[in-house]
């Protein structure tokens, strides 16, 4: 499948392999892991870890090195220098395929569903449950609804019909079938690229309680996101990036809602553009007001 697909999963013939280590055992550990292109420097020096049953979330804006990181994870792109160790050992991918035979799967912000087609079709699209052999070989159709039907409801998605066409779906209801179809197919890590980003308030809060679901069934998700207020509900850990370097990388209990909010927005840099507000448009102006208020409450 392509790195648009609904998720990159591993194959029917791997469903069935060992689930998810312990919780908190560390899945993924990457150790001052850096990326360049020629002589552009992607990534700098990120160190952070992946751990069964709990949440990472990465954090940056546009521009921060979210997307090359998480192509080094899914095995799209290589690391340049330091450590990428999957279950203590150390790894170079060459492909997602890769990834996949480890069991990392990543759902893409862009999910290429066929719309047409009914919701156990996409579950199963390229990895297709068969019944019968040689010229009688052909589609096991009653048992793929029967798996999608029974894995939605594990993940606690009540589907009216799963021969309803995906294109149906609300965006929040396409993620989490990409979620759980990740899950049936053997991930024992989930990266998440920006689920929420094109999604409302209720559809990002349905992903959301599905990224829960995931790490209560002892995956290792990885979601990287541009905002701290859904990050903060799900995550454990919480990594920032900024200009393809690690800001810090902290537990739950190590930073707050408003610190994530205020290394992303940048208070230094909200304050100086709050003075160059008031400067230029006197201090009884509305914006400068509404800026030199955001700026003390962060």
């Amino acid at each position: 499948m392509s790195s648009k697909g609904t998720a990159d999963t591993p194959s029917e013939a791997d469903h069935g392999s060992p689930g998810p280590p312990p919780a908190g055992e560390a899945v993924i550990e990457v150790r001052d892991i850096g990326k360049s292109y020629g002589s552009v420097i992607a990534l700098r020096d990120v160190t952070t870890s992946v751990r069964a049953g709990q949440v990472t979330c990465v954090l940056g804006d546009n521009g921060a090195g979210k997307s090359t990181f998480i192509k080094i994870l899914a095995g799209a792109h290589q690391h340049t220098s330091g450590e990428f160790l999957v279950d203590g050992e150390p790894q170079r991918m060459s492909s997602p395929r890769d990834a996949l035979s480890m069991g990392i799967a990543t759902v893409y912000q862009d999910l290429a569903v066929v719309s047409l087609m009914p919701v156990w079709r996409n579950f199963f699209l390229g990895s297709e449950v068969t019944k019968g052999v040689g010229p009688l070989r052909r589609l096991d159709t009653a048992a793929m609804k029967s798996i999608t039907k029974s894995e939605m409801q594990a993940m606690g998605i009540d589907l009216r019909d799963v021969d309803q066409p995906i294109g149906t779906l609300s965006g929040g209801e396409r993620q989490c079938v990409a979620i759980a179809r990740a899950v049936y197919f053997g991930a024992r890590v989930l990266i998440l690229d920006e689920p929420t980003a094109a999604l409302g308030v209720r559809q990002s809060g349905v992903v959301l309680k599905y990224i829960a679901k995931a790490r209560d069934r002892g995956l290792g998700v990885v979601f990287i996101t541009h905002n701290p207020h859904h990050a903060f509900p799900v995550g454990d850990r919480f990594m920032l990036l900024r200009r393809g370097r690690s800001m810090g990388d902290f537990a739950k209990d190590e930073v707050s809602q408003d610190e994530l909010v205020n290394m992303m927005a940048g208070g230094s840099e909200l304050a100086e553009i709050s003075s160059e507000l008031s400067s230029d448009m006197g201090p009884a102006s509305p914006v400068a007001k509404q800026m030199e208020a955001d700026v003390q409450h962060k």
